[in-house]
């Protein structure tokens, strides 16, 4: 069969920090139920001994296979740069504990590998180093000089390249094969999806701490602080969710789309703070049982109908930089005058004058979806005529801009059932990645792992 596993690539792996595979259920559970333990363990219970888990060196021997504290510092030094992270010692200490964990997967995936006769050549590599430096705007030869100037290496990223080639070539031949889906679970998809079609589904992403009796306040106090960060942009909503406890921790707390009646498997809290969000924004924390969450609503849509949000439009963007030590009262005073005279633009044919007159530069595009605009703009855009501007966005340090609207294409009709091949194809791309799930876990149980 044609390969079927969406492989991360290793850009986005590189920008995401870790990569991950298709979303999978919330680890907290329904009002009524409790999360099993299976473990028999007592109430009250004495520790014997110390254990301190943050206080660990990043050196560590994974079946033999080394990794050492040169590997987890560039891999950091990587995922800081790519994701433009300022980090306080408290959190780079976390971060480096998240990358030996991932580093260690990518070992047991490229050690799996090659116990089932998967080379990966260098050839393949050096091919795949260059599509990443492309994503990037750079020749290899730059590519390696950016890696070396933010305290990484070559060898740091190829060696993540190596880990998903040789992990997806792993399940193109040990797990593809066998996850097939049959005629009967097809229908029944396409079933689901006719008797549905109208219903809303939720693009939701969801962080968890759990918080005991004695641990209720700090967790919640956590989950406080996420907000506040994620809100002034010091760091996004993915950057936390690794430490989530919830088991979509791998795929940075994504929930995936859950349509309404699936509202009904996560706690009632969750499902009443997603039917009332606005798409961009946080909720949190909220109580679950076991602790606390927070729910970032990515994007919403109708089944199979059409979507406002689809609609294509045609922009020019007209923008204004502040000069170099332009104090805040003189930044404000250009801002007031960038706002009046955009109420002066009446059609985009008057934009190229009004720029001229302000001393601003025009950037046009004709072919942005409303979804795919930040979600303060989003319901903005929906309301604007054609010929009219956005209010003015920005900030003294990047300059200020408006989007102004030129055209819109509505999106008409009800949208197509997908095709008997796409349900299928997507089913097994499903199984495929439960099943390389299950697997890593395996190897991870098998592994002998010590920490030097």
């Amino acid at each position: 069969m044609n390969s079927k596993f969406r492989k991360v690539t290793a850009i986005g792996a590189v920008l995401a920090a870790f990569a991950g595979a298709a979303p999978i259920p919330a680890q907290t559970v329904s009002d009524n139920a409790t999360p099993a333990a299976s473990l028999d363990l007592p109430a009250n219970l004495q520790i014997f001994g110390k254990v301190d888990p943050n206080v660990r060196k990043a050196t560590a021997i994974v079946n033999d296979n080394v990794i050492t504290g040169t590997d987890v510092d560039q891999r950091v030094a990587l995922v800081t740069a790519a994701n433009q992270l300022n980090l306080s010692a408290e959190d780079k200490d976390r971060l480096k504990l998240q990358i030996l964990r991932s580093l260690i997967d990518e070992t047991l995936q490229i050690q799996e590998a090659k116990n089932n006769d998967v080379k990966i050549t260098p050839e393949q590599i050096n091919q795949a180093f260059a599509r990443v430096s492309s994503n990037f705007g750079r020749t290899p030869a730059d590519m390696r000089t950016y890696l070396r100037s933010v305290g990484s290496s070559e060898r740091s990223l190829k060696r993540q390249i190596e880990a998903e080639l040789a992990w997806s070539g792993f399940l193109r031949r040990r797990v593809e094969p066998l996850a097939n889906v049959g005629n009967e679970e097809v229908q029944g998809i396409l079933d689901r999806m006719k008797a549905s079609q109208g219903t809303e589904e939720y693009h939701l992403k969801e962080i968890y701490v759990s918080g005991s009796a004695d641990r209720t306040q700090q967790a919640y106090t956590s989950l406080q602080q996420m907000i506040q960060e994620i809100q002034k942009g010091t760091k996004p909503f993915e950057y936390y969710a690794q430490y989530s406890e919830a088991t979509t921790r791998g795929t940075q707390g994504d929930l995936g789309w859950v349509g309404s009646a699936q509202l009904g498997a996560l706690p009632a809290s969750l499902a009443e703070a997603a039917r009332t969000m606005n798409v961009g924004q946080l909720a949190g924390p909220i109580e679950v049982p076991g602790g606390f969450s927070l729910l970032y609503l990515v994007d919403k849509r109708k089944v199979l109908e059409a979507d406002p949000r689809d609609a294509k439009l045609s922009l020019k963007q007209i923008s204004v930089k502040f000069a170099a030590g332009l104090t805040q009262a003189d930044a404000n005073a250009r801002v007031a005058a960038f706002a009046k005279q955009l109420k002066e633009i009446h059609g985009c044919g008057a934009v190229a004058g009004a720029a001229t007159a302000m001393g601003a530069e025009v950037v046009d595009n004709d072919a942005v979806k409303v979804r795919d605009l930040p979600a303060q703009l989003q319901e903005i855009m929906l309301k604007l005529q054609v010929g009219e501007a956005t209010p003015a966005f920005g900030s003294q340090q990047d300059g200020v801009r408006a989007l102004v609207l030129c055209g819109r294409d509505d999106p008409k009709g009800a949208v197509a059932l997908p095709t008997v091949d796409q349900v299928r194809d997507q089913m097994e791309q499903q199984k495929v990645n439960r099943r390389a799930q299950q697997m890593l876990r395996d190897l991870r149980r098998d592994a002998v792992v010590e920490y030097r």
